[in-house]
């Protein structure tokens, strides 16, 4: 049964193995991780199906507790966290939603990771030609309320082809675009959790739309997807 909201027990949970991670206590606690993680895929269903209403979401996915440690100087088994993604259907919708259970630290977020070359130099031609249709929608107030600022890696001066002084530089700068938005744990175990956090990616959806239509056309606004 879908769940729109978590129990306490899912903190607990991930609040003792973030003191206790190791796989000693992994496996004594196992039918309690996987009791809580139930209930975490149950509410990603949930939010998935709440989303419906704001989005059209292709695919969404429930990230595994187990950390790969391969190349990691952190050798902690386990994340302390619970995590899922959704995806926006059709090429011509980009971006991406991320939901992000955690003890003190929960949060929503989406945008642009890791854009590629040809990604980031369309956006960053776009910015340059107008940068006002984007700063619209960050200057929004229901937006700003939300989000803050955009978030992100940047480049230091300029990128390569651009002048420090540009009207739009502190745009021009970024090499991820980047919203979240955090939640208490009281408003993690509240009710109704799922419609707060879809609420929150409707917000993000002004700037998804921008980005889309940037990344789906040509510098002359001629569709290429």
């Amino acid at each position: 049964m879908k769940s729109t909201s978590l129990p306490t027990s899912v903190l607990e949970f991930l609040g003792d193995i973030k003191e206790n991670n190791n796989r000693e206590w992994f496996t004594a606690n196992k039918g309690r991780y996987q009791e809580t993680h139930g209930y975490f895929k149950d509410f990603a269903e949930a939010l998935v199906e709440e989303m419906s209403h704001y989005d059209e979401i292709e695919s969404h996915k429930v990230y595994r507790i187990y950390r790969d440690i391969r190349f990691s100087k952190d050798k902690t088994p386990y994340k302390t966290h619970f995590s899922g993604h959704m995806v926006r259907a059709t090429k011509l919708r980009r971006g991406g939603y991320y939901f992000h259970i955690e003890p003190g630290n929960s949060m929503v977020g989406g945008g642009f990771w890791n854009p590629n070359s040809p990604d980031l130099k369309r956006i960053r031609e776009e910015i340059a030609a107008d940068d006002q249709p984007l700063r619209k929608i960050l200057g929004d107030k229901d937006f700003v309320k939300t989000f803050g600022t955009l978030h992100g890696d940047q480049v230091k001066s300029a990128p390569k082809g651009y002048k420090k002084d540009h009207p739009a530089i502190d745009l021009l700068r970024y090499k991820q675009f980047l919203l979240s938005h955090t939640f208490t744990d009281q408003e993690i175990t509240s009710k109704d959790l799922a419609k707060k956090m879809a609420e929150v990616f409707h917000t993000m959806r002004p700037f998804f739309d921008y980005m889309s239509e940037v990344l789906t056309t040509d510098a002359n606004g001629v569709p290429i997807v």
